[in-house]
């Protein structure tokens, strides 16, 4: 019998001059799944400008008027930024396993 997935999924929502919205989502899945162990979208007013998964493990942009506005200093600080949010959400997949007593196997 094999153990269920666990999924975590957060959003954040911060809202600036009230006339934008800027959202992140991080989800993170137990391994041995089909689904990346850790993903990351980022969305402005609904439109997705960014992804991140722990398969390319690098943010990249998803439209033009980010690709034309932000260079590759941005991508790699933002890459690290969400690298210590998918790291933190390893750790607590692994505790809620423990907790559980999911061994993530058969």
């Amino acid at each position: 019998m094999k153990a269920a997935a666990l999924l975590f999924i957060i959003g954040l929502l911060l809202v600036s001059g009230g006339s934008h919205s800027l959202q992140y989502f991080y989800t993170a899945v137990t391994p041995g799944t089909d689904f990346p162990e850790f993903t990351a979208v980022g969305l402005v007013d609904g439109e997705q400008f960014m992804y991140y998964d722990s398969n390319i493990r690098q943010a990249i942009p998803k439209v033009d008027w980010i690709k034309n506005n932000e260079g590759p200093d941005y991508w790699t600080r933002t890459t690290q930024i969400i690298q210590r949010f998918e790291a933190i959400y390893k750790d607590s997949i692994g505790t809620v396993m423990q907790r559980f007593n999911q061994s993530g196997g058969e």
